[in-house]
């Protein structure tokens, strides 16, 4: 008896799968937080129930991103407090593609913070060090997407410059200068002013632009094809 086969399945694209999996899970939190933030917006403070018909999820899926539902209204607060400043600050150049400027108008907005949202940004870090993994086994976005929306959004007339590897590494670096943690570093551990601490976060940036820049340009240089030579 002749047995009938069946062609072989297409090996999965891992990596494709790999890129949209956390892409997939930052836009679900953002929606999360978004709903939240709307809801605090019409003033009286949401249930979970409520933020989760707002997002189109269930109650389960909020809980997978925020396991103490102060974590979330915390990081909805800080977002209507800081979003429209920071958003403002990245596109307010005329031209639109002086990436370094951009960058560092992004850097010295995250730094301008009143007293109040800093002790929030503290809560929120604090409510998120022991968030455990998702059950997938993937760490879910524990803070932070709304910073790496701002970094993209300021490198986006550089995008086409950097390969993906490039692109996401400068994202990384950036991450790393800017934002609560940072803050908290420059504060706690290094003792410096807001003024001193603003100024060593907006030369770190510069730096890692530069590096990246300058690494992508023999990248482009070698990729052109060579002359050939004439025939004598």
């Amino acid at each position: 008896m002749s047995v009938k086969r069946h062609p072989p399945r297409a090996a999965p694209e891992k990596g494709r799968q790999g890129a949209e999996r956390p892409a997939q899970r930052r836009r679900t939190r953002k929606a999360i937080v978004d709903a939240a933030t709307a809801l605090l917006g019409r003033g009286g403070t949401p249930s979970v129930a409520d933020v989760a018909a707002a997002a189109d999820v269930s109650r389960r899926t909020v809980y997978l991103y925020f396991p103490t539902f102060d974590q979330l209204l915390i990081d909805a607060t800080i977002g209507a407090l800081s979003q429209a400043s920071v958003d403002r600050a990245i596109e307010a150049d005329s031209g639109g593609d002086d990436v370094e400027g951009r960058v560092e108008r992004m850097v010295r907005a995250l730094h301008h913070v009143s007293p109040d949202v800093e002790r929030l940004g503290r809560a929120l870090i604090r409510l998120t060090v022991d968030a455990r993994a998702s059950a997938e086994g993937h760490a879910a976005p524990r803070r932070g997407y709304r910073r790496i929306e701002w970094i993209e959004s300021a490198l986006a007339p550089l995008r086409h410059d950097l390969d993906p590897a490039s692109w996401r590494r400068l994202i990384d670096a950036l991450a790393m200068v800017v934002g609560w943690e940072a803050l908290i570093v420059q504060r706690d551990v290094c003792g410096l002013s807001p003024a001193q601490g603003e100024a060593l976060s907006v030369w770190a940036a510069r730096a890692l632009l530069q590096a990246a820049i300058r690494e992508a340009r023999p990248a482009r240089v070698s990729g052109r094809r060579k002359p050939r030579a004439r025939r004598r």
